[in-house]
């Protein structure tokens, strides 16, 4: 009996110096990789930035705690020819989402708020809302009908609440946001969380709340609900209790002047598939809304970080909430984030958490991720996936949308699998 005590206590001890392991962005090689085939992401993402389908990409590997890969390839910037550093701060957008979400999370975990709380507990404008019952585009005219019940912090972390997106959402409610001048927190908005999100609560949502999955400002709501509770700007309160402890030195809102030099030029297409320069005015999004002051902080896209950088918060959870010997959120509630909520497939497929998209087993009976991988990405081509079985964690990072040849991310994700080794 005295054995199992002292190996129990042995495995919790190394269990406990391996959550408290800090990643370091120097490479280490991983005897669970065939770094031969591994070079293939080299040669492949090469023959991207050649043939000009990409100007330039960051991609990072994390296994078992220890950065295995990280490099950049092609150029932060086309017409200088700067050349794409891997610790280049990339404008994450969506990424920001699952960060407002632990936020969220932080604030449950102290018994602040409850996960099947109503929003209207927080914003009176959320009370006995309605529905979109019809649209009238030819003088944006609508009616509606009454809500069955209030949406709850839940639906806004499985965005089954009914709340549609600005500039992205679908054509009907692009429209009734836009002419009640609703921003889509892409980009710099003007005001406050508080002041915009309590005209959200004015407007119809687009569905029954939980009815369906539909991607929308819930996380905006989410920053927004945060900020009431701890009394901090999302910018003050991710710095204080997310950034900081876990050593996220590169994560901002608003990124300082001396790191703007690390910000690549971002990217789209023009009708012929050519890569072009995002400009300034093009769909209201300036690209240099990073640098610019703000005080409406968006829980859903406002955010700019580095793959290292982001790497840290998935290790993080991963490791059941734990980093640098800081357990940023409960064990339990981090295995809630990755847990199934929904009682249907997101997208027909897949799985949804708090926060993340799941694997669920029929995906991983198709694809390379096992079963309970968790991911998501950012509107201007960032993207991510942890896959807490190889407790591995990929991160690949451009600065365009649209890409007609986003094909590299599905070869990426193939050739990190075909590397490893048992």
């Amino acid at each position: 009996m005295k054995k199992y005590i002292v190996l129990i206590a042995s495995l919790t001890a190394i269990q406990s110096s391996i959550f408290a392991q800090v990643l370091l962005p120097d490479i280490k090689k991983s005897t669970h990789f065939d770094y031969n085939k591994l070079a293939q992401i080299d040669t492949m993402l090469n023959e991207y930035v050649k043939n000009n389908w990409l100007v330039g990409v960051s991609a990072i590997i994390v296994k078992d705690n220890q950065v295995v890969y990280y490099k950049g390839f092609g150029y932060a910037d086309r017409a200088t020819k700067k050349p794409m550093e891997a610790n280049a701060i990339y404008r994450i957008m969506s990424q920001t989402k699952a960060i407002t979400s632990l936020a969220i999370l932080q604030l449950f975990d102290q018994g602040k708020i409850n996960l099947d709380q109503p929003v209207s507990d927080f914003i009176s404008t959320f009370n006995n809302q309605t529905v979109l019952k019809e649209y009238h585009a030819n003088d944006t005219t609508y009616t509606t009908v009454p809500a069955k019940r209030n949406i709850t912090i839940r639906d806004l972390l499985t965005h089954t609440s009914g709340l549609d997106y600005s500039l992205i959402g679908s054509e009907k409610m692009v429209a009734i946001y836009a002419k009640a001048g609703l921003p889509s927190g892409l980009g710099k908005s003007n005001g406050t969380l508080l002041e915009k999100m309590k005209l959200l609560g004015t407007l119809p949502l687009v569905h029954q709340p939980g009815e369906r999955f539909t991607y929308g400002l819930n996380t905006d709501l989410l920053g927004c609900i945060v900020e009431m509770v701890s009394g901090l700007s999302l910018d003050a309160y991710c710095q204080k209790n997310i950034f900081t402890p876990m050593g996220m030195k590169d994560t901002y809102f608003n990124v300082p002047a001396e790191k703007a030099n690390r910000l690549p030029t971002v990217y789209t297409e023009d009708d012929q598939n050519k890569i072009i320069e995002w400009a300034p005015t093009y769909r209201n999004i300036d690209p240099s809304y990073p640098l610019m002051k703000k005080s409406y902080f968006s829980g859903g896209a406002g955010l700019s970080s580095t793959a290292f950088d982001y790497a840290i918060f998935l290790q993080m959870i991963l490791n059941g909430g734990k980093y640098n010997g800081k357990q940023i959120i409960s064990p339990r509630t981090a295995q809630l984030m990755v847990s199934p909520q929904l009682d249907f497939k997101y997208n027909g497929e897949d799985d949804f958490g708090l926060g993340f998209q799941i694997i669920s087993e029929k995906s991983a009976r198709l694809k390379p991720r096992n079963q309970g991988s968790f991911s998501w990405g950012g509107f201007y081509g960032t993207s991510y996936w942890a896959d807490p079985k190889e407790n591995m964690i990929c991160l690949i990072m451009t600065q365009q949308t649209p890409n007609s040849h986003w094909t590299y991310g599905g070869k990426f994700e193939n050739i990190v699998y075909g590397s490893l080794v048992k």
